[in-house]
């Protein structure tokens, strides 16, 4: 059995990396394919020294790279694709609309095509918490999604185009919405997005946090390790046949609530309040069916979450940080993303 993995080198890629390479000979897996272009993800996070990994770099919204990747399905008998690769700038995707559709859109459609091509026995997509965006909380997987931002509608469209996929070709798959996953392997560096990151760099540097709005908006987070096993049961479990799944995040909290923790444990005790941004309010949403269908358990409370990727934050060497030199639309962006503001 192998198993293809996109985002590798990311936070959920490389630790689901880890963990099933761990658990090889036990899953009965012959060989993890991992792909990543390395934009958001480092090749320091892999190891590329197993025998049993092997790693292509490749941008999948390009041809070229496309064709390097089916390489792989060609060598191979892929029999499970775990598609976690995304640009999850949620705030930013409207002023990066084509990089946004380009980047989420056009990969997870070229491994669909892989997918039905090459007889995979399931496709293992993690969406986003964004595509339920107007619904009230908590969501549930039965609520018709109404996104309010370009990441959304873009997950959403892969969501639906794998629901085709199946009606017309017959290919299984899973869709997983997992809440706010944290953990070793973030991508602390990028300014733009994972809260949790942007405020633990910001404690390496002895900046202030910040926080968009009055910190009243509500989130629920997941520590990485936690999720791991129901990643695998999503793949293959008969029960987790063309299902749509919440996943992680049983106590949502206010920003508010969650600085009070970082700032526990990182020593760090300033926070500032910046422009709002268009978001939305409330995202957290019922755990219950990933209990039932996916055997989740939350081991790991948030403190101790923190706690951990604190440890991992503080042993990290300094990378430089990502700024976009220019976003697509600068019409109504916030002040604190101006280009000119930005890397100040």
């Amino acid at each position: 059995m192998n198993i293809l993995i996109t985002g590798v080198a990311g936070l959920v890629g490389a630790n689901f990396a880890e963990y099933i390479l761990s658990k090889r000979q036990e899953l009965g897996i012959n060989k993890v394919l991992g792909v990543d272009d390395l934009s958001g993800g480092y090749i320091e996070n892999l190891n590329l020294d197993d025998v049993n990994f092997e790693f292509v770099k490749a941008d999948l919204s390009k041809k070229d790279d496309q064709v390097l990747v089916e390489d792989i399905f060609k060598m191979y008998k892929v029999d499970y694709i775990f598609h976690f690769s995304a640009y999850a700038a949620e705030g930013l995707s409207p002023f990066i609309r084509q990089y946004n559709y380009m980047s989420n859109v056009i990969p997870t459609t070229f491994l669909i095509t892989m997918g039905i091509k090459y007889n995979i026995r399931r496709f293992v997509f993690t969406s986003s918490m964004a595509t339920y965006g107007r619904n009230t909380t908590p969501f549930t997987e039965d609520m018709v999604p109404k996104p309010i931002d370009p990441y959304g509608i873009a997950k959403y469209a892969c969501e639906m185009d794998l629901e085709v996929a199946y009606e017309q070709h017959g290919m299984e798959y899973c869709i997983i919405l997992p809440h706010n996953i944290f953990g070793k392997y973030q991508n602390i560096w990028d300014p733009y997005r994972n809260v949790l990151g942007i405020w633990m760099y910001k404690a390496t540097q002895g900046e202030e946090f910040t926080i968009y709005g009055d910190g009243e908006q509500t989130r629920a987070f997941s520590y990485i390790d936690d999720i791991l096993p129901c990643l695998w049961t999503a793949a293959v479990s008969s029960n987790a046949k063309n299902e749509r799944i919440n996943l992680g995040g049983k106590k949502n909290v206010s920003l508010n609530e969650a600085v009070k923790l970082v700032k526990k444990v990182t020593g760090t005790d300033k926070v500032i309040y910046m422009e709002p941004r268009h978001e939305v309010k409330h995202a957290w949403s019922s755990y219950e069916k990933s209990e039932k269908l996916l055997g989740y358990v939350e081991n790991t409370s948030f403190e101790k979450g923190l706690e951990l990727m604190w440890d991992w934050v503080k042993e990290q060497k300094e990378r430089p940080r990502i700024f976009w030199p220019e976003y697509e639309l600068e019409k109504n962006i916030y002040s604190y993303w101006k280009v000119k503001d930005v890397k100040e």
